[in-house]
């Protein structure tokens, strides 16, 4: 369970970021579409799970590599923009976020279960 000041601290990264990426993440991944869709911050706020989505891309592996070659640029650009609000800019890691990929497999399945026939129930 995350304490508030936890989660105070990751929208703040995760509104900041967000910022960044639609600036200038057209410079890392032309053509894509990347979203911050969760932000994870350890206890000691040293470092920073970062949780992506991408639209238009569908190389998502190599979209992901691509933002971690970037993560030292990144991580400096959210400094300049938080630095009065943190004693230290923590380490960002950044992870595929597979949720939407999850819903439309559960989809398909409930989908193809709503369509087989239903057996008669045995009295």
């Amino acid at each position: 369970m995350e304490s508030k000041r936890q989660q105070k601290f990751a929208g703040v990264i995760q509104q900041d970021l967000a910022a960044i990426f639609q600036r200038e993440g057209v410079n890392y991944l032309p053509n894509t579409l990347v979203t911050i869709t969760k932000v994870r911050v350890t206890p000691d706020l040293a470092i920073a799970r970062i949780f992506l989505s991408f639209f238009g891309n569908n190389n998502l592996q190599l979209a992901l590599q691509t933002i971690k070659s970037h993560a030292s640029e990144i991580r400096y650009k959210l400094g300049a923009r938080i630095k009065d609000q943190v004693r230290i800019i923590p380490q960002l890691e950044f992870f595929v976020d597979d949720t939407s990929e999850y819903v439309e497999r559960m989809d398909k399945i409930f989908e193809k279960i709503s369509k087989e026939e239903r057996q008669p129930d045995a009295e």
